[in-house]
C-alpha cells in the first residue's frame, strides 16, 4: 500500500507539508507546467490542463499560470522553483516515465537539493504489477523519487507520481492523469470554488464592448469575459462571468442583462450558477 499524499500545500523552501490556506480565505493558487518537447513540437496535443483546471476548481484550487515545459533540465528546474515559490500548488504533468528522455523527477530532485532515491514502496508496487518476468530497469526508474517524496497511487499502470512540498509530479498521459488527479483532489486543500454563469446574445462584441466595460467597472469582484460565435450563420457574443461569491456573481449577471435589454438585445440565459 503506497502512503497517502501529502494533502498541504508546503513552503516552498521545504519539503514538509504546511497548510496556506483555509476555505473561505485568500484564494488557494496553482500554476501547471506541461513538460514535453512533443507538445512543443505539436506532435502532441496537451488535454490535461483542461481537465486538470476543471478538476482542481471543483476543490477551490484555482489554476492561474499554466506552461509548457522544454525536456531540459535547467528549464524545468528554473520554472519549478519559480513557480513553487508564487503559487500554493505547483503540478506538472509528463517527463516521469522509463526513456531516456523523462528527466522530471531528478529535475524535481535538484530543484529542492535533494538526491534521486528509489522508492521501497514504489519498487514494490512496480514488482507487483509487472511481475518478475517483466520488471526491468526502465521500468524500476519510475520508482525512483526525489528523497523525501510522498507517493500518488496510479491505479491504471502502477507507477506512481509524487509529491514533494507543494510540487505534485503527474504522468503526461491523460488517462493515467485523471485517475490519478481524480484519487488526489480530496486530499487537497482549497477555498471557495469560482462559480461561473454564461449570458448569450445575438450581437457582436464590438456593440457591446462600452457597456461591457462600465459593468466590469460597477462589479470589480467578478471576472466578465466576452466570447464570440457563430451559430446558424448569425453573429453573437456569449458573456461570462466568474467569482467564488454567489450574490456578487448575481449581480453581475442582472447588469448584464440589463444592458442587453437596454440595447433591444434578447439575453439568452444558462442555468444556476456551475463551478467553472
Amino acid at each position: 500500500m503506497m502512503p497517502d499524499p501529502a494533502p498541504e500545500p508546503a513552503a516552498a523552501s521545504g519539503t514538509g507539508a504546511a497548510p496556506v490556506s483555509t476555505p473561505g480565505t485568500a484564494p488557494v493558487t496553482a500554476c501547471v507546467l506541461i513538460i514535453g518537447n512533443e507538445i512543443l513540437s505539436g506532435r502532441t496535443q496537451d488535454v490535461n490542463l483542461a481537465y486538470l483546471a476543471k478538476a482542481l476548481n471543483e476543490v477551490g484550487v484555482r489554476v492561474t499560470e499554466a506552461r509548457v515545459i522544454r525536456d531540459e533540465e535547467a528549464a524545468i528546474v528554473d520554472a519549478v522553483n519559480a513557480c513553487r515559490a508564487a503559487y500554493d500548488y505547483v503540478f506538472t504533468t509528463g517527463g516521469i516515465g522509463p526513456t531516456h528522455d523523462d528527466i522530471t523527477s531528478a529535475c524535481i530532485a535538484r530543484a529542492f537539493g535533494v538526491p534521486v532515491v528509489r522508492d521501497p514502496a514504489a519498487e514494490a508496487v512496480m514488482r507487483r504489477h509487472y511481475g518478475e518476468a517483466g520488471i526491468n530497469e526502465a521500468r524500476l526508474k519510475m520508482a525512483d523519487v526525489p528523497e523525501g517524496a510522498v507517493l500518488i497511487e496510479n491505479p491504471v499502470s502502477s507507477a506512481p507520481g509524487f509529491q514533494i512540498g507543494n510540487v505534485i509530479v503527474l504522468p503526461g498521459v491523460p488517462r493515467i492523469l485523471q485517475a490519478m488527479v481524480d484519487g488526489l483532489k480530496g486530499r487537497l486543500r482549497g477555498g471557495a470554488p469560482v462559480l461561473s454563469r454564461t449570458v448569450s446574445a445575438f450581437t457582436t462584441e464590438s456593440s457591446i464592448a462600452a457597456g461591457l466595460s462600465a459593468v466590469q467597472d460597477r462589479h470589480g469582484a467578478v471576472e466578465i469575459g466576452s466570447y464570440p460565435f457563430v451559430r446558424s450563420g448569425r453573429f453573437g457574443t456569449s458573456l461570462v462571468s466568474r467569482c467564488p461569491d454567489r450574490a456578487a456573481l448575481e449581480a453581475a449577471v442582472a447588469d448584464i442583462i440589463a444592458l442587453l435589454q437596454a440595447m433591444n438585445v434578447e439575453p439568452i440565459r444558462d442555468d444556476e450558477p456551475s463551478a467553472a
